[in-house]
């Protein structure tokens, strides 16, 4: 048996993941309303940002394993952002608070700042019932 060599590095599918997160961003401060689709892209954004933390933390665990403790826990802080980000929009989602939406958004934009979305590349069917999947998710708990 042959060995599966992963070529998809945590920081090439944190950069994916970033640049979805940044189209999503893009096209939710377009929309006028809350509607099914908006609240699609905001679970989205939810199950993006958590991936992105484990992308974080197995780049830390690396690290650590090569007893680079402070590099490891400096890039934890630097990256804490999203984990918190996420759960504080996944209350909202689930609470339906959907007039915060706005104000979470705006705490979200800065760390997307350096990604330029000149075009879409991210098609809808990606964050399709991403609302139902985080919702049921919770059901499981």
């Amino acid at each position: 048996m042959s060995r599966v060599i992963n070529t998809e590095s945590p920081g090439k599918m944190r950069s994916r993941l970033m640049r979805t997160c940044a189209e999503l961003l893009r096209r939710m401060s377009q929309k006028s309303s809350i509607d099914d689709e908006t609240k699609d892209m905001a679970a989205f954004l939810v199950l993006c940002l958590r991936q992105i933390t484990q992308g974080v933390e197995d780049s830390a665990m690396s690290w650590e394993k090569r007893d680079y403790w402070i590099k490891a826990e400096q890039f934890r802080q630097r990256w804490s952002w999203a984990s918190k980000l996420a759960a504080e929009l996944e209350t909202l989602i689930r609470q339906e608070a959907w007039t915060e939406l706005p104000l979470l958004l705006t705490k979200l934009f800065p760390h997307f700042s350096d990604i330029k979305v000149t075009r879409f590349t991210r098609s809808p069917e990606l964050w399709e019932s991403a609302y139902e999947r985080l919702l049921k998710e919770g059901d499981r708990h």
